[in-house]
């Protein structure tokens, strides 16, 4: 299946340099920015991708007991985009019992012995006073310090796994320099356009990188995978994956979609895709409704069990209490230790001031259609986390918004 994922992958990567130097008859002219930007782009691109598959070579010689390695009870964190779900992520993953990627697995080190080998250079780094790790920290301070407000970026932050897919063309962030891509489209609405086929080859591809993952991590660990790009993924990932728990993150559309929009202005700007795509707003909006009604479709039948409703809102207000609901729902149990690093994230989080500033009307959108689109099915989603105890009160966002409506109040999840 590799070897074949790879000569797919190739041949799909060779059509899209040729398209974005030679678009179709009548397809948008890039501007001079953008080829020149992709100029130098692709090349980087292509360089770390045929690293991975050089590791994924490698490790087929050097480690292929990773092919039985179990993937048991993985838990997913699904969601809209914007919706707390990073936040969630990254809070979970504070507890021992879940391993999950790093942002430098994710993009450099997919591999066992892409791992094995930096892990190596980190051991010999500490060995010799950690100079290296030094100039990563300054490097990392200087170049990702302006996406703080967007989405802290470090490279031993867990991340996404979505990027998992970057080897076949999949990772649907390349929406930004490939907009042309119907592979990437069908991924935005994956549970209901992607060919059966295409499905299998893609869903098998993910699983081998996380039995990697936890032939490195170790198999006693539960896999923790976090992707609001995974919400179009949501019955295949049930599906393949029928041990698999999930938390899904809601937010409403009207806040979430310009939050979205906003999060890859910059990325937009520099590859120049609205010269090439000046319709990438509108679909990103009509991707967005099939998000919400995806996970309605997939999750509103399963139990608390198995799936637990969340609304950003609990996640900044009454952190500690919505994962300790969360845990209960799911039959988690909690550890002395894990309970102490709420307390401190907590603390964190209440006294955290975004400045990330956006609207609906700063993209030609209406909130009014939004909300008449999209609002009733985000009311009936939002019902599912809402307690109906007389004794709870609603949690108030203790971060200030900038948006164009404000956060309806709701209170956490109860089973």
């Amino acid at each position: 299946m590799m070897l074949q994922s790879f000569l797919v992958s190739t041949a799909r990567f060779t059509r899209l340099v040729f398209r974005t130097f030679i678009p179709k008859a009548g397809d948008p002219r890039p501007s001079t920015r953008r080829l020149l930007v992709m100029a130098g782009f692709i090349p980087l691109f292509a360089l770390v991708q045929g690293i991975h598959w050089l590791g994924f070579l490698l490790d087929e010689i050097l480690f292929p007991g990773y092919r039985k390695t179990p993937v048991r009870e993985p838990l997913f964190v699904l969601g809209v985009p914007r919706s707390g779900t990073t936040h969630l992520h990254r809070v979970l993953a504070e507890d021992a019992r879940y391993t999950t990627f790093s942002t430098w697995e994710c993009l450099f080190a997919l591999s066992v012995t892409a791992r094995r080998f930096w892990l190596g250079v980190g051991w010999l780094d500490a060995q010799v006073g950690g100079f290296g790790k030094r100039l990563l920290d300054w490097l990392e301070k200087h170049l990702f310090g302006g996406l703080e407000e967007v989405h802290s970026m470090r490279l031993s932050d867990p991340e996404e796994d979505y990027f998992v897919f970057m080897p076949v063309l999949a990772c649907f962030i390349l929406i930004l320099p490939f907009p042309a891509s119907d592979l990437l489209w069908r991924m935005g609405a994956f549970d209901r356009d992607m060919p059966p086929r295409e499905r299998e080859r893609l869903i098998g591809f993910y699983r081998s990188c996380l039995k990697r993952h936890l032939y490195v991590h170790g198999t006693e660990r539960t896999f923790l995978s976090k992707n609001a790009a995974f919400a179009p993924l949501a019955g295949a990932l049930a599906e393949h994956f029928e041990d698999a728990r999930f938390i899904v993150c809601l937010r409403e559309p009207e806040r979430t979609l310009p939050s979205q929009l906003s999060s890859i202005a910059s990325g937009a700007t520099l590859f120049g895709t609205h010269s090439v795509a000046p319709w990438l707003n509108d679909r990103l909006t009509e991707q967005l409704g099939f998000y919400y009604r995806n996970l309605e479709r997939v999750f509103a039948p399963m139990p608390e069990s198995r799936c637990v409703w969340v609304n950003m809102q609990s996640l900044k207000g009454e952190l500690p209490s919505t994962i300790e609901r969360i845990y209960a729902c799911m039959g988690f149990e909690m550890t002395t230790a894990y309970r102490t690093s709420l307390q401190r994230q907590a603390a964190q989080a209440k006294r955290y001031r975004s400045t990330h500033s956006y609207s609906l009307e700063a993209f030609g959108l209406s909130p009014a259609r939004i909300a008449d689109e999209l609002g009733p099915l985000y009311a009936s989603l939002a019902a599912r986390a809402v307690s109906t105890r007389r004794d709870d009160t609603p949690d108030i966002d203790s971060q200030p918004h900038t948006g164009t409506q404000s956060l309806a109040e709701e209170p956490a999840p109860t089973c």
